[in-house]
């Protein structure tokens, strides 16, 4: 997958809004790597916030639905694992900005 195919689904996950924190997946660090075979499928690895997260459905169709409007993409799997575990860290500065974290 090229530079600019990449940032594109990059830019349209960001608009994937977690209910939860009111902040997109990307800069809450969620998504740990994006790749696409030859036949056009996106394959999204992913994390949550928390394993219990009662929103995981709903978030999984919002990545599904963002990445649906890029020509080159015909299906996407999003994958979540809990390898490494999320934390605050993994968080842009924006994000840590937006929800009041130093």
């Amino acid at each position: 997958m090229n530079e600019e195919l990449k940032d594109n689904i990059m830019g349209a996950l960001e608009l994937v809004i977690d209910p939860e924190l009111g902040v997109d997946i990307v800069n809450l660090g969620l998504v740990y790597n994006v790749d696409m075979d030859d036949e056009g499928i996106a394959s999204v690895t992913m994390t949550l916030t928390t394993m219990g997260c009662p929103l995981a459905g709903t978030i999984v169709d919002q990545v599904k639905r963002a990445l649906a409007d890029i020509p080159e993409i015909k299906d996407t799997d999003v994958n979540i694992v809990w390898n490494p575990p999320w934390n605050k860290d993994m968080m842009s500065r924006y994000a840590k900005i937006a929800l009041g974290i130093r």
